[in-house]
């Protein structure tokens, strides 16, 4: 079908406006794409949003005005709540469409392109009728810079569309001016039936499927922004694919500037899993964020340069308070563009679990109407706020954002940190001893535990490569030898740390405090020029007490004492060991194409562990390796 047909075929839903601003986009890609949403899903009108302020206000008022979103009593906050099936990313019904002649890694989740295609159109078959389908422009990355990539989402919800004006950067002229775009990314969504709370009520029906051959994916009987919107975790499984091909990076990652003395500022990233402490770490009280989920990296001119992905954050809202999140919290609690979702509401004012103050005893929640010791059909009891409940606001909005978010070049990079939840065995930051150990040892070794950020079991160790498995779309081994060669290009790569802020002592308590991790990123930042020596320890460099005691004195105002330095320092030998063995394991079970640089990595760190317990013992103490550098 030829543009001017897919234009005429969709003249009878649009309005001369709307048609106006659709033909100004010349692109005949983009046409297509919309024409075949439309002739699927049926909507009964066709919205396109350009990036005018009126057409950005009237998705905010739409969503109020459908119901799928309401008002809360400060002004330009909203809530909104999903299902009780559907409150957070669905790894089960998330599937790649793969052809019979392409492989993925097993790990994932895959059904065959034809079946999954003619499942995921019976679905969306007329699940936009009587609505209206959105049409939205975004970019991810600065817009017209070498980090842009094009967009397009059709979606029938006016949630999802206004939580992209916050979390993404509108693209609609960028599309206008640029007619030859060969690789646009594409999204459709269908929220499916839905109540009259305007909720998705098939949760079993609901799909999110990924045709990574056509960069399109497809989602329908959901709402939760983590399936929905598309440009978030789905787009990165497609960023993935692209970045191989073209030779850059894309990863699950925070980046943030941090300040050192006279006035330096350096910029880190960090791979954390959800609920791992990564946004807590984008947000730590003076310093600047630039992102907290999504980075891309490119070398320019030998420099290891990034940029966030995003413009906005979909942060967990859980444990958020006035002393450990000041930044967050005073978005979240003054006048300005909020969306809460899946908080309790109780006159017309969120509340969340682990905040400051008291909670109420009842109020509407995802469940509906909610009271102390409601249950599910299941005897479950029901809690007032949902531990996955989520707060969508522009990092514009945060006092502390860098200046350069939206610099075209990105910023240069001096770190890059990994952590997970590892309750047993690595000290809560240490150093690598070059970019391979690094990259292996903290990134591909990354272990943590599941958390109620994805629906299933929590609490299950897994291994999570750098962050990131749930959305590697190559073959894992790939994927790590991508990073592995990446370094090897840099004149100067940055540094790579392993933090861990849930490391436990013999009675399970958490060794580390909430704001503790401030002082392992400003201890980073000195690394990073030289500015403090380090111990030699068989997993990595390790921090001197001295140092760490100013630092804690500086950055908290708070005494810290050799004894709590020795137990969060101190080497476990045999933890460390089984960690090797579990993380090998993972890799001759689920990854053909391992690196054997990465398994030589791991054997050279299981050699040191054999020496130092020969010569130490089982628990050594950091102040026993002499070597300092």
């Amino acid at each position: 079908m030829e543009t001017k047909n897919h234009l005429e075929t969709l003249k009878p839903k649009l309005d001369e406006l709307n048609y106006q601003k659709l033909s100004a986009i010349a692109n005949p890609k983009v046409h297509e794409f919309i024409a075949k949403a439309a002739e699927l899903c049926k909507p009964e009108q066709i919205f396109i949003c350009s990036d005018s302020l009126e057409d950005i206000d009237h998705v905010r008022k739409q969503a109020i005005q459908t119901g799928e979103e309401k008002s809360l009593v400060i002004s330009g906050h909203t809530y909104h709540f999903d299902g009780m099936e559907d409150q957070g990313r669905d790894r089960e019904v998330t599937k790649y469409l793969v052809s019979k002649n392409n492989t993925l890694s097993k790990t994932l989740n895959q059904i065959e392109r034809e079946e999954g295609l003619t499942e995921i159109t019976e679905l969306m078959l007329n699940s936009m009728k009587n609505r209206t389908m959105i049409v939205r422009f975004l970019s991810l990355g600065p817009r017209n810079s070498v980090f842009s990539v094009p967009c397009l989402q059709c979606t029938d919800s006016w949630y999802v569309a206004h939580s992209e004006d916050l979390l993404y950067r509108s693209a609609y002229k960028m599309f206008e001016q640029d007619k030859t775009q060969s690789e646009i990314f594409c999204f459709l969504h269908s929220a499916g039936k839905m109540n009259e709370k305007m909720v998705s009520i098939e949760s079993d029906k609901k799909r999110i499927y990924i045709d990574y051959n056509y960069n399109t994916v497809y989602s329908v009987n959901t709402q939760y922004a983590g399936n929905t919107v598309g440009l978030k975790k789905l787009a990165l499984r497609l960023t993935i694919r692209k970045a191989d091909r073209e030779g850059w990076l894309a990863e699950h990652m925070l980046l943030m500037g941090v300040h050192g003395p006279k006035s330096r500022k350096t910029y880190f990233v960090g791979a954390f899993p959800s609920a791992c402490g990564k946004t807590s770490t984008a947000m730590l009280p003076g310093e600047t964020v630039v992102g907290d989920d999504i980075a891309y990296f490119r070398n320019i001119d030998g420099k290891m340069r990034a940029v966030n992905a995003e413009a906005g954050i979909f942060g967990i809202i859980q444990n958020i308070n006035p002393i450990d999140d000041p930044v967050i919290h005073k978005v979240l609690t003054t006048p300005g563009e909020v969306i809460f979702s899946n908080i309790l509401v109780n006159d017309s004012k969120p509340y969340w679990l682990g905040m400051d103050g008291e909670m109420p005893k009842e109020g509407i929640n995802f469940s509906g109407r909610w009271h102390a010791n409601k249950t599910d059909d299941k005897g479950n009891q029901i809690p007032p706020a949902h531990k996955n409940a989520r707060y969508a606001v522009a990092i514009k909005a945060l006092k502390n954002v860098d200046t350069e978010l939206d610099n075209p070049i990105g910023v240069e990079l001096a770190g890059i940190m990994y952590g997970g939840r590892d309750a047993k065995a690595y000290v809560p930051v240490q150093q690598s001893f070059d970019w391979n150990h690094g990259i292996i040892a903290y990134g591909a070794s990354l272990e943590t535990e599941t958390t109620f950020a994805t629906i299933g079991k929590e609490g299950v160790s897994e291994i999570n490569a750098m962050s990131i498995q749930d959305f590697v779309s190559i073959p894992l081994g790939k994927y790590i030898r991508n990073n592995l060669e990446f370094g090897k290009k840099l004149k100067n790569s940055p540094m790579i740390f392993g933090v861990n802020y849930f490391l436990r002592n013999k009675e399970g308590k958490f060794l580390n405090g909430v704001r503790d991790k401030h002082v392992w990123v400003k201890w980073m930042e000195l690394r990073a020029h030289n500015e403090v020596d380090a111990i030699k320890g068989p997993t990595g460099w390790i921090p001197k007490y001295n140092d760490l005691n100013i630092l804690f004195k500086q950055v908290l105002d708070k005494n810290y004492s050799k004894e709590d330095y020795t137990e969060q320092f101190t080497i476990r030998i045999n933890e460390n060991l089984a960690k090797i063995e579990r993380v090998g394991k993972f890799y001759h079970e689920n990854v053909s194409d391992t690196p054997p640089i990465l398994l030589e990595v791991l054997n050279q760190q299981k050699e040191r562990l054999i020496k130092a317990k020969e010569r130490f013992g089982d628990y050594i103490s950091p102040e026993l390796f002499g070597e300092k550098k």
